[in-house]
C-alpha cells in the first residue's frame, strides 16, 4: 500500500490518483492514518462483496443452522426493602 502525507496529497492530487490505480493509498496527517484513496473499480468491488447490512448481519450461507447456547438466566432471591 502506498502511503503519502496529507502535503503531498494536497500538492498533487493527480499523482495520488495514479498511484490508487495500483492500489490503495493512504493518506497520513501528522503521522497518523486518516484517509484511504481507492480507484472506483476497488470501491465497486469492496461494495459488492460487502452486501448489505442485512447480509452481513446474517451471516454466511448455511450459518442459519448453527445453535448459539443462551446461557441461564441468573436470578437473584428477594430481598426485602429496608427502609
Amino acid at each position: 500500500m502506498t502511503t503519502i502525507t496529507s502535503r503531498e496529497f494536497n500538492r498533487d492530487v493527480s499523482a495520488a490518483k495514479r498511484a490508487a490505480l495500483e492500489g490503495p493509498v493512504m493518506v497520513t496527517d501528522h503521522g497518523e492514518p486518516s484517509h484511504v484513496l481507492l480507484s472506483i473499480e476497488d470501491y465497486r468491488r469492496l461494495r459488492r462483496q460487502a452486501g448489505t447490512l442485512a447480509d452481513r448481519l446474517a451471516g454466511p450461507p448455511g450459518s442459519e443452522d448453527i445453535e448459539i447456547p443462551i446461557p441461564p438466566r441468573k436470578v437473584e432471591p428477594f430481598r426485602p426493602l429496608d427502609l
